[in-house]
């Protein structure tokens, strides 16, 4: 359901709102992207221009308190099986890790043994296929920024490829929009700023524009199992694949017991006025009722941007809507150059894929182990995964070391960046295993054979460890 245009938003007269509409379509079609696309685009641009933002107010929701659990649910072996035979793994690898310094896919970062993430979530298919015998094509959302190295790095996997399928499909491209009069932005110093991705809720036009979808339900691929490239959590899991085939859903969420470390974390509530499962982002929150989205007692589970859908419905939901989901909007406030912030503001206009739960009718979710779970997004995370706390099984899945990670906390001066932490370690992670915290609150190098026991903080004074 979409919100009445709000007073605070510059009012757009309805020529304006022609001209850079027109002009947004131009620039689109000029530069080949599809025509669908755009057509997504052009719908996203009206809710803009009426003064949608997106936000979900807390009293017109209700908490989801009740969900099933993957560890309570029974799955017939040989639904799983059959299940798993028609699952395609698609990877969301448009990243480019710019908030940890990073300028080509984040992917590409290495993470254990010297491997990547790209590399890791290779292992895994290959390592699930040998075990199983499914064919289990894994597919990779690449942006126009990531796909080259992407492929490069794909190419020493010969055997990764499953018939004529292709190994990547592209994320569409759109153009930033000036605050002042949603026009098209023009950036002459690096034309390639002026455009931005459409946020991975681009996910199911991307999939319909590049043939991909078609290509899979004619080779008899019937479920999709998607998640983020830097979460090595989501080894392909027949049980989940059972489970979902048997649950007869169109489309289904992976939760998680939100902790007190979780409050910033998507949630998935019902919706007062249609009884519909809606996923609440942090920016889809209005500031004066943060202490609701934040409350892990009011909103017990949070999303963990692991999806599982039907190809045939979202094949019959796109058909019906002519290429456009309706998706809620995301209206985020950048600069033409995110590195400058005296540079033009602007509008990109996003929408996240977990906000389809809302679009499929019938959607569920399910509370799976915390083990699916392991995203790196700062330093901290990365640390983490480096270390002795986690450990790379036979089937390439990171297996805790122990029975509860240790909750680690590094500066940001210091170590934000990717290049400025590597510094920092020039002996790799220390030993973590027999820590409960770990709080760099200065700029510490950690020598080889380091070791943190109990919890630690190291002081804004910085210094060696040994």
């Amino acid at each position: 359901m979409r919100e009445a245009p709000y007073p605070g938003l510059m009012s757009y007269d309805n020529d304006t709102n022609a001209t850079g509409l027109t002009l947004a379509q131009q620039k689109m079609r000029e530069a080949g992207v599809a025509e669908a696309a755009i057509n997504v685009f052009s719908d996203f641009y009206h809710q803009l221009a009426q003064g949608v933002t997106g936000s979900i107010p807390e009293e017109t929701i209700s908490p989801l308190t009740e969900v099933d659990r993957l560890a309570d649910v029974e799955v017939d072996p040989e639904v799983a099986k059959d299940a798993f035979s028609k699952l395609v793994v698609i990877n969301l690898n448009g990243g480019l890790g710019t908030s940890m310094g990073m300028d080509r896919a984040k992917s590409l970062l290495p993470v254990r043994e010297g491997k990547s993430f790209l590399e890791i979530i290779v292992e895994q298919v290959l390592a699930a296929r040998k075990k199983t015998g499914a064919r289990l094509p894994l597919l990779f959302m690449n942006s126009f920024r990531t796909r080259e190295d992407t492929l490069e790095v794909l190419a020493k996997y010969p055997d990764l490829q499953v018939g004529d399928l292709p190994l990547d499909f592209l994320q569409n491209k759109e153009p930033k929009l000036k605050r002042d009069d949603l026009t098209p932005v023009e950036f002459p110093e690096n034309p390639e700023l002026e455009w931005c991705p459409p946020g991975h809720g681009d996910i199911y036009t991307a999939l319909l524009t590049s043939g991909v979808l078609d290509a899979l339900l004619e080779q008899g691929f019937r479920y999709a199992s998607i998640s983020n490239s830097d979460n090595l959590g989501t080894v392909p899991s027949p049980e989940i694949a059972g489970w979902f085939a048997a649950s007869g859903a169109p489309y289904a969420a992976e939760l998680c017991r939100r902790t007190a470390a979780d409050r910033k974390g998507g949630h998935l509530a019902i919706r007062k006025s249609d009884s519909r499962l809606i996923l609440r982002d942090t920016a889809q929150t209005p500031a004066e009722q943060m202490e609701y989205f934040t409350d892990e007692h009011r909103h017990p589970f949070f999303h963990t941007n692991n999806l599982w859908f039907d190809l045939v419905k979202l094949k019959e939901i796109l058909t019906e809507r002519e290429g456009v989901m309706g998706l809620p909007l995301i209206r985020n406030e950048k600069t033409v150059d995110p590195s400058d912030k005296s540079s033009t503001p602007v509008y990109q206009i996003e929408s996240a894929m977990g906000a389809a739960i809302e679009v499929f009718e019938g959607a569920t979710a399910i509370v799976v182990d915390r083990s699916r779970f392991l995203p790196v997004k700062t330093t901290s995370d990365l640390l983490l995964v480096r270390s002795d706390v986690y450990a790379l099984n036979d089937e390439f899945a990171l297996e805790k070391a122990v029975d509860k990670a240790p909750l680690v906390k590094l500066a940001d001066g210091p170590y934000k960046l990717v290049g400025d932490f590597e510094k920092r370690f020039p002996g790799g992670a220390p030993s973590l295993k027999d820590a409960s915290s770990l709080t760099v609150e200065g700029d510490w190098t950690f020598n080889e054979g380091a070791r943190i026991e109990g919890d630690v903080t190291l002081g804004a004074e910085g210094g060696i460890l040994p």
